[in-house]
């Protein structure tokens, strides 16, 4: 999929229409939309993505919300028809939209390595730097976002293969080690973990940056290696295919390329979920991540994905969510990854969902007109 507006069209609907809106409850949105709005106001706004909707169009919608308490379903649904028009993404190239899901894992650890605990978590290293137009090298792909300065030289940073192999023992980058390259590897592609040590202590690790390279989907090797049918993949395909091959899981994991370091997030409730991209708690089952090279964060989406039915019940998936995080494989206009909470039922959850959505962003009356 391109990042780029034009491949995509907005198409003005009615709530009316929107099919499956009626019997949403978006009543839990409205304390994470005045946390937006206190990142907005009070740090800085986020970033605009290209399709042109910033911070300033979104703050009349988040204003609205700060005094605003629902009281019922109805109520909550009647306040977004007030200060917001939906409209449907439509890919020019008539494919449907498509989500998946991610979680946040509970991982047991140690804050020592030892025979049993040896798999760091690493925290961002002093030599990787942000990347731009400007100090990016003639020879290094626009896709890198960050790199390695080494005596004013700028240079890819090294890979998932290089770490793992010992490229940065002996910095003290290490917050804590598991017991399992594998989960390592599956927090990596999560972005945050819950960190269960020994003594009891929970800690908490979040996305802080990567080393850079592309991310390349592991599942995508097994399919098109024929180690797993295509039908089957999933999260638990994936590890159980991991578990039974020890000497091939190397081979396979560094076949993506891409790292990710983490910083230590404070635990402040251990019922909320991570703080992600957004820089506020993601809420399960209505926190959203995006392209944000396309997206806004902040912004309302109205999925629908008929035949994602085990996250409600055996219903359809139709519900409004809150835009608050990306992720390296979240590409295109129409791509999401629905946050299904933390712990092992949660990953359970997220490990098979890969569905057909459409995705309807409500865009606030003030900025709608640009959209006509």
């Amino acid at each position: 999929m391109s990042d780029h507006a034009s491949d995509f069209v907005l198409q003005a609907i009615s709530f009316d229409t929107l099919e499956g809106w009626k019997d949403d409850d978006p009543s839990g949105l409205f304390e994470v939309m005045r946390s937006c709005r206190r990142q907005i106001t009070d740090v800085k706004p986020y970033r605009t993505g290209s399709l042109g909707l910033s911070s300033e169009d979104l703050l009349p919608l988040l204003a609205a919300a700060e005094d605003f308490t629902p009281s019922s379903p109805e109520s909550a649904r009647a306040f977004f028809e007030t200060h917001c028009r939906p409209f449907l993404i439509r890919r020019k190239d008539g494919d449907s939209g498509f989500v998946t899901a991610f979680y946040e894992p509970d991982i047991d650890v140690s804050d020592r390595p030892d025979e049993i605990f040896r798999f760091p978590f690493y925290r961002r290293p002093d030599d990787l730097i942000d990347l731009d137009d400007a100090n990016r090298p003639a020879g290094l792909d626009k896709a890198y976002a960050f790199g390695r300065l080494q005596e004013g030289r700028v240079t890819a940073y090294p890979d998932r293969r290089a770490i793992d192999q010992g490229f940065l023992e002996g910095r003290g980058l290490e917050i804590a080690w598991a017991k399992s390259k594998v989960d390592v590897f599956f927090v990596h592609v999560q972005g945050a973990a819950r960190l269960r040590y020994e003594d009891g202590r929970v800690g908490r690790i979040t996305y802080a940056a990567k080393a850079g390279h592309a991310f390349s989907a592991i599942g995508k090797l097994l399919i098109e290696g024929g180690e797993i049918d295509r039908a089957e993949i999933s999260m638990q395909a994936i590890r159980a295919w991991l578990a039974r091959n020890p000497e091939r899981v190397d081979e396979v994991l560094w076949h993506n390329r891409s790292y990710i370091f983490f910083r230590d997030a404070p635990v402040v409730d251990p019922q909320a979920g991570p703080i992600a991209a957004a820089k506020v708690p993601l809420l399960a089952g209505r926190a959203l991540a995006v392209d944000r090279m396309i997206h806004t964060f902040g912004f309302p989406f109205f999925i629908r994905a008929e035949s994602l039915t085990h996250l409600d019940q055996g219903r359809p998936f139709r519900r409004l969510m809150l835009a608050l995080d990306t992720g390296s494989a979240i590409v295109g206009p129409a791509r999401g990854d629905i946050f299904t909470g933390s712990g092992d039922m949660a990953g359970e959850s997220a490990g098979t969902v890969r569905n057909d959505a459409d995705f309807v962003i409500l865009i606030p009356n003030t900025a709608a007109g640009r959209f006509d």
